[in-house]
């Protein structure tokens, strides 16, 4: 059986094989892709794009915060909870009771997904002595009034 000497030149070295360049000689060798050994590095082609003109004011404005982020009015009970602030988004809410939780220590030692609701947080969960962990989104739900959209 005879084999093409090339074949044996892939599974011995790394490199590719090529033929010294003559300035008479336009040849030159290419090894086809079927046998590159597999171990060869790929080569990529990488262009840079480059910014055609600067970022005008309005396009690097912040957006509004709109949803769970927009600051809401607040029921007086959560008012009392937050020191006195009327307007607060539901996400600085929720790291807020986090933070008293921790602070006060109220997770229950045997399973950290229930809280242990001392009186403050009594009167925004609705006068409960548990609750879990995932209900606290929905309980402070109530405690956001809608801003009247004038038509």
């Amino acid at each position: 059986m005879a084999l093409p000497l090339g074949f044996f030149s892939t599974f011995s070295t790394a490199a590719t094989p090529s033929l010294p360049k003559s300035s008479s000689s336009s040849l030159m060798f290419v090894q086809p892709p079927a046998f590159q050994p597999y171990h060869a590095k790929q080569r990529t082609l990488v262009t840079y794009a480059t910014a055609s003109k600067p970022a005008t004011e309005t396009e690097t404005k912040k957006r509004a915060p709109r949803g769970f982020s927009k600051p809401r009015p607040v029921s007086p009970e959560m008012k009392d909870f937050l020191g006195g602030r009327t307007e607060i988004p539901r996400t600085e809410v929720l790291k807020v009771i986090w933070a008293y939780i921790k602070e006060k220590d109220l997770q229950d030692p045997a399973n950290k997904r229930v809280i242990i609701c001392d009186d403050k947080l009594k009167k925004i969960f609705g006068e409960r002595d548990h609750v879990g962990f995932l209900e606290i989104a929905g309980l402070i739900s109530p405690h956001f009034r809608k801003e009247e959209t004038s038509n």
